[in-house]
């Protein structure tokens, strides 16, 4: 049985992580991989309500940074214990659309909280199950804001935040990029879909035991 995996992708509103996520499952699912996409915050029955409160209620409007974070936190902490270490341990090809770097750039850089505090929580929330391997999206900030308000979807909490706020989440991924290199790997998402895919799948190949 192949051993399991845990990947998670990364990167500003608007990066093209859903599209990159859907190509690499195809391409992992076509090389004989059993492979499970969990969202975050999400992935569970209690994560989907959280969610929900985080993006889209309205009772979440005058939302604090602190209580945000605690709310990620708890929608983590769940989906790790449910999900994520049982699936590993099936020797599943787990891909997360976010996990905890979120946190770590969205409510300790972005949002300004102490970043003593955040990682702590973090660490709390995952009890030390950490990716293999983290990939950042990076692309422009003025490129991914005008993506997402160009979409004509209606956008949730994050996504409507002004540019300012997503150039600090870029400039937040590339701080922990270089802070933990070995784990963290940048992939420049402003190619074409195509070559960004071929970008991935090089870098998770590197990977030994990956595929």
């Amino acid at each position: 049985m192949s051993a399991g995996f845990l990947l998670s992708f990364e990167g500003s509103e608007g990066c093209g992580k859903s599209t990159q996520i859907a190509l690499l499952r195809t391409r992992l699912e076509a090389a004989g991989r059993a492979v499970v996409v969990l969202r975050e915050p999400g992935g569970t029955e209690l994560g989907e309500s959280i969610r929900h409160l985080l993006q889209h209620a309205k009772e979440g409007a005058a939302m604090t940074p602190e209580t945000e974070l605690l709310l990620f936190a708890a929608s983590r902490a769940q989906l790790v214990r449910e999900k994520i270490r049982p699936l590993l341990e099936a020797g599943t090809f787990v891909i997360l659309d976010r996990f905890l770097d979120s946190t770590t750039v969205y409510q300790g850089i972005a949002r300004g909280l102490p970043l003593e505090s955040v990682r702590a929580i973090n660490h709390f929330a995952i009890g030390g199950t950490l990716p293999h391997l983290t990939l950042v999206l990076d692309m422009d900030s003025a490129t991914a804001w005008q993506r997402i308000h160009q979409s004509g979807r209606e956008l949730d909490r994050m996504e409507s935040q002004p540019q300012s706020f997503f150039e600090k989440v870029r400039q937040g991924y590339l701080e922990v990029a270089q802070a933990e290199s070995a784990r963290v790997k940048i992939i420049d998402a402003s190619a074409t879909p195509e070559i960004v895919h071929e970008n991935i799948w090089q870098t998770i190949t590197a990977q030994s035991h990956a595929v």
